[in-house]
C-alpha cells in the first residue's frame, strides 16, 4: 500500500483534480490519499488557506463575513461543477461548516486561526472523497480523529503524540478501498483542531506512511525532480535521481522548498522511501529519498541550498575564551527573551550567533541586543539582518579530500566574502555564512565548480 500526498497547486481546480484522479487510478496500491487545500489557479490568485485566514480576521474584527464565506465556497463549488456531479449532497455541508467556524468558541486566537486554516484541507478532503465516490470509486473521507491522530504542543505548531501510532496500527483498509485524509492538522486531547508547522500536509503524509505501514510515500508536487540547485538561481540544473534522508534534511533546512526539514522525520524512523513526483508529468520517475544504506554514491556533492531568512549577531571581547560561564550568561539572555538560535561559531575573542528571523519578532531581538549590551558589555557588538546560509551537501563528501578548500577557493577568486564556514559532524555537509546580497552569486560559483 502506498500513501500519496498532493499539494495545493495539484488540487487548485477541476482540471488539476482530474489529473490527480488519473494518478490514483494508475496504481491500485495508491489507497491512502492526503490532500492540501486548493492552491493558486493562476498568478495573482489567492490560496483557499489565505482566504480562510482573511475570514478569521474578519470574524475577530466583527465584520460581515458573508462575502468571504461565499468566495471560499465558490472555490469548492467550481471543482464539483467541473465533474458534473450532484453537489447538493455535499455543498450545503461545506457551507454549513464554513459558517459554523465564526460561531464557535475558541480558547485563544491561536486556536481560532488553527481551526480556520485547517478547514481548507478538511473541506477539500470531504469534497474529493465525494467526487471519487460519484465517479465510481470505492472511496471515503477519513478524519485524523478516526485514525487516532492526536496532537500536543501549540495549536499552530503542533506535533503528533507518539501514542497516535499505536492507535493507527488498528486501522484497516479494504483491498480495493481508497481513503482521503486531510493534511495539515489533527486534534488535541480536548478536541480542538491544531495545525502542524511548515509543510503541514507533508508531515501528515509522512505520519500516515509510518502509521499505516506504507511501502512508499509518494509526494506529488509541481516539479518533476528535486534539483541539485534552485532553478531560480541556475538555469536547467541537474536533477537528483536518488538521495538519502539526511541529505534531504540538510538541504531542506537551508531552503529546499520541496520539504521542510521536519516533514520527513516520521518516514525516516520507519525507513520508508519517499518518491517526489510531478502531478503534471506523472510518468517522470521523480526523485527517490532513501536510507543511507540503500544508495551508492556516484557524485561527491548532491545538492546546494541557500536561504536568506537569517540574521547574525557579532560580538567581540578580549579574553572571551577565558571567562568561565560567559556562554551561559549569553544564552540566559536569549532564554529570557524567548529566542532560539541556529548556530554559534566562536573564536578566541569573537563569537557570532545566527538566528532564524522568521521565528522571532523584531521587538524580541531589540530587547535581546539591549540586554547583551548592558549585561555582557562587549567591546564590539554588530547586528546584521541581511545574512544568508548556503548548505553544500553530499554523502560523497566523506570521501572527498579537501572538500572545504574545493568550495572556498573559487569563491575567494570570485571576490565573494564568506564570513562563516562550518563542516557538519556527519561530514556530509559544509555550511557557509555570507551577506544576503552575495548568496546567489556564491551558489552559481559553487555549482559551476562541482557539476
Amino acid at each position: 500500500m502506498k500513501v500519496i500526498k498532493f499539494g495545493g497547486t495539484s488540487l487548485a481546480d477541476g482540471p488539476q483534480l482530474e489529473k490527480v484522479i488519473a494518478i490514483i487510478d494508475a496504481d491500485a496500491t495508491r489507497q491512502v490519499v492526503t490532500v492540501s487545500a486548493p492552491g493558486k489557479r493562476f498568478s495573482g490568485d489567492t490560496k483557499v488557506t489565505d482566504l480562510l485566514l482573511q475570514y478569521a480576521q474578519a470574524a475577530i474584527n466583527g465584520d460581515d463575513t458573508q462575502a468571504i464565506v461565499a468566495e471560499i465556497a465558490a472555490r469548492y463549488q467550481a471543482i464539483a461543477t467541473y465533474f458534473h456531479v450532484d453537489s447538493t449532497a455535499i455543498m450545503p455541508k461545506i457551507i454549513e461548516q464554513l459558517q459554523h467556524l465564526a460561531k464557535q468558541h475558541y480558547p485563544s486566537y491561536d486556536y481560532l486561526y488553527a481551526a480556520f486554516a485547517g478547514h481548507g484541507e478538511l473541506l477539500n478532503a470531504q469534497l474529493i472523497a465525494f467526487i471519487l465516490q460519484a465517479t465510481g470509486h470505492n472511496a471515503r473521507f477519513v478524519s485524523p480523529k478516526e485514525l487516532g491522530m492526536q496532537t500536543t504542543g501549540a495549536p499552530r505548531a503542533a506535533t503528533l503524540a507518539e501514542i497516535s501510532y499505536q492507535k493507527m496500527a488498528w486501522f484497516t483498509l479494504a483491498s480495493d478501498e481508497i481513503i482521503v485524509v486531510p493534511g495539515f492538522f489533527a486534534y488535541d486531547e480536548h478536541g480542538y483542531m491544531n495545525t502542524f508547522k511548515r509543510g503541514g500536509s507533508d508531515i501528515t503524509g509522512a505520519i500516515l506512511a509510518r502509521g499505516l505501514k506504507a511501502t512508499v510515500y509518494e509526494n506529488f508536487t509541481d516539479v518533476s525532480s528535486i534539483y541539485a540547485v534552485s532553478p531560480k538561481i541556475v538555469a536547467n540544473p541537474a536533477p537528483i535521481a536518488k538521495m538519502t534522508y539526511r541529505e534531504m534534511r540538510e538541504l531542506a533546512y537551508a531552503g529546499f522548498a520541496v520539504f521542510s526539514d521536519e516533514a520527513i522525520v516520521p518516514v525516516i524512523k520507519a525507513g520508508i522511501p519517499i518518491n517526489v513526483r510531478n502531478t503534471n508529468e506523472p510518468a517522470a520517475p521523480g526523485t527517490l529519498i532513501v536510507p543511507e544504506n540503500e544508495i551508492a554514491t556516484t557524485h561527491a556533492i548532491t545538492g546546494i541550498a541557500s536561504d536568506d531568512r537569517f540574521a547574525t549577531l557579532y560580538l567581540h571581547r578580549y579574553l572571551l575564551n577565558k571567562e568561565i560561564g560567559f556562554t551561559r550568561r549569553l544564552l540566559d539572555i536569549l532564554y529570557r527573551h524567548g529566542i532560539s538560535y541556529e548556530h554559534m561559531p566562536t573564536g578566541i575573542d569573537d563569537l557570532s550567533i545566527i538566528f532564524d528571523k522568521s521565528l522571532t519578532s523584531r521587538a524580541q531581538f531589540e530587547a535581546m541586543i539591549a540586554g547583551i549590551r548592558t549585561e555582557i558589555q562587549p567591546d564590539i557588538l554588530e547586528w546584521h539582518t541581511d545574512y544568508a546560509l548556503i548548505m553544500v551537501v553530499g554523502e560523497g563528501m566523506q570521501e572527498m579530500h579537501g572538500a572545504v578548500a574545493n568550495i572556498i577557493e573559487p569563491l575567494t577568486e570570485a571576490g565573494i566574502n564568506i564570513s562563516m564556514v562550518n563542516q557538519g559532524a556527519s561530514r556530509i555537509s559544509v555550511m557557509l555564512g555570507l551577506p544576503a546580497d552575495q548568496v546567489d552569486a556564491a551558489v552559481k560559483v559553487i555549482y559551476e565548480q562541482v557539476y
